[in-house]
């Protein structure tokens, strides 16, 4: 008979132990955060980021810059030209305008916004330099020969190439309109893509960045 009692007595725990664990277990699951991913809202994600090229290029301020000058901080970044007609004068623009919301959210995390040129040709170094400081003296303009540009850009998500014979002197560029995201590993996550309303030049929306970016940048 005590026999008995011990293995229902046994039994009566293991079940409790049995019932705690699973519990714990439950609560675990639930108060897991979900990946970044998954809470952003407008951020078109890439499957995997995307490792960028190796590159070398010059900076608006003829500094260099390269891989390295990704590192340890979130970048938005886009390509265009600075005899772009629309979309690159009105990106800048508009970023400008959140620019001071984005830095403050960016406190703790250092925040870059890239303005790549893909037209060597026109685009010096000393007009680089007076294009993007009429928008904003913090953000960074660069270019370099095809051969770096090329490879990086692909490497990015992104295209450009040129639509007119580059020996007429008002010849257009034809690149991509959207802003990578590239976290401070030097990998590209995602991007904001241009959005398309009639009537308006497709940019990507300022307000989506604000939406999602916070949460990147508290991530680090």
């Amino acid at each position: 008979m005590m026999q008995k009692k011990w293995v229902i007595l046994f039994g009566a725990v293991a079940l409790l132990i049995g019932i705690y664990l699973s519990n714990a277990t439950g609560v675990k699951d639930v108060a897991k955060p979900l990946p970044l991913s998954e809470r952003t809202q407008y951020l078109h994600w890439y499957p995997e980021p995307r490792q960028i090229t190796e590159f070398n290029i010059t900076q608006h301020n003829q500094s260099p810059m390269n891989k390295q000058s990704l590192i340890g901080k979130w970048t938005l970044a886009f390509v265009g030209y600075t005899f772009c007609p629309d979309i690159c004068p009105v990106t800048l623009a508009e970023i400008n305008k959140v620019y001071p919301e984005l830095k403050a959210l960016a406190a703790d995390s250092p925040l870059q916004v890239w303005f790549l040129s893909v037209d060597p040709k026109r685009d010096t170094i000393e007009r680089l330099n007076e294009y993007v400081s009429y928008f904003n003296p913090d953000f960074v303009a660069a270019t370099g020969d095809h051969e770096q540009l090329f490879p990086l850009v692909r490497s990015m998500g992104m295209m450009y190439s040129m639509t007119t014979n580059s020996d007429d002197p008002n010849y257009l560029v034809d690149h991509s309109a959207s802003i990578v995201v590239i976290n401070p590993e030097a990998k590209v996550v995602g991007r904001f893509k241009p959005v398309h309303e009639p009537g308006k030049i497709a940019t990507s929306d300022m307000q989506q960045i604000l939406n999602d970016m916070p949460l990147l940048l508290s991530s680090m």
